[in-house]
């Protein structure tokens, strides 16, 4: 018979506990190494194309002349490096992403409860909503920005709703499709237990559609940053990544490497977004999962 003493089990769960730690090591291994096997195979890539195929520094500058641009001054040698100037204007793009998202993200969670109430109603409204979609967000970032301007409306405040343009659809199909993703025989159970309305919705519709929620809230937490940067265009801003890159692309011609650094400032706030929410997502299932 095994032994099942206190003491045992004091020392199976401090044995346990000594191995806990390689294991995470390894999980975090086998996470982050993918990663940087694909990012050195680009860096490999960028460097060999320009040996190989005798690529202008004009048309792809070297990997470290861009990184030799990130700690040069700007304004003729007296201004911020350009890193840091490329951190305010990231700090400001992010600021408008942030709140587009959260705007976006609550619009598309309200369109999915409207939607869910009524066959009819979603006949009608959803056809409109993916109809959106297809509106080129140039062609309406313009009249948004201009005509809350003449409304009184902070520039900012228009760039978020630019952003939440792009923002709300992938929410409103993630959060539509998940409150329609559970089975009859869930619902029936539940209804024979008496429930209401709201504790059908609490406890089966909203727990099942999180999966499919974070899933869409991460496809839209990057397009709030596309949605931020356009809105940037036609705002008449001093700061944001979508300023830089216009200024960058207007001077390519003598500094190549400084449009690259904002390409990569841009990319890296995608990356922040994504992460943030990817992050909200571990806490709030693993969460469930262990009260389950």
């Amino acid at each position: 018979m095994a032994d099942a003493s206190p003491r045992s089990l004091r020392e199976r769960a401090a044995g346990s506990g000594t191995l806990r730690a390689p294991l995470h090591v390894s999980a975090a291994l086998r996470r982050t190494l993918p990663v940087a096997v694909v990012l050195i195979g680009l860096l490999a890539v960028w460097e060999g194309s320009k040996l190989l195929f005798g690529i202008s520094d004009q048309r792809l500058p070297h990997l470290s002349a861009i990184v030799e641009a990130m700690f040069t001054r700007t304004q003729g040698g007296s201004g911020p490096l350009l890193i840091t100037q490329m951190l305010i204007n990231a700090w400001a793009t992010l600021r408008v992403a942030l709140a587009g998202f959260a705007l976006g993200a609550l619009l598309g969670i309200v369109l999915a409860l409207l939607l869910t109430q009524s066959r009819v109603l979603e006949r009608g409204l959803l056809p409109y909503v993916i109809g959106s979609q297809t509106v080129p967000i140039l062609a309406i970032a313009p009249m948004v920005v201009v005509g809350m301007g003449r409304m009184g409306a902070p520039i900012w405040v228009a760039q978020a709703v630019v952003a939440a343009y792009l923002t709300f659809f992938p929410v409103t199909i993630g959060m539509l499709r998940g409150l329609r993703a559970t089975s009859d025989q869930s619902r029936d159970l539940m209804h024979s237990y008496a429930a209401s309305r709201a504790q059908l919705f609490w406890k089966l519709q909203l727990p099942a559609s999180l999966p499919l929620l974070f899933i869409s809230l991460k496809v839209a937490a990057t397009a709030s940053i596309i949605g931020a940067i356009i809105a940037e265009l036609p705002a008449g801003s001093r700061e944001g990544i979508g300023v830089a890159i216009l200024t960058s692309a207007q001077f390519y011609n003598s500094r190549p490497p400084a449009l690259y650094v904002t390409i990569l400032v841009a990319a890296l706030l995608g990356v922040v977004m994504y992460g943030a929410v990817a992050l909200a997502e571990s806490v709030v299932l693993r969460g469930r999962q262990t009260g389950s």
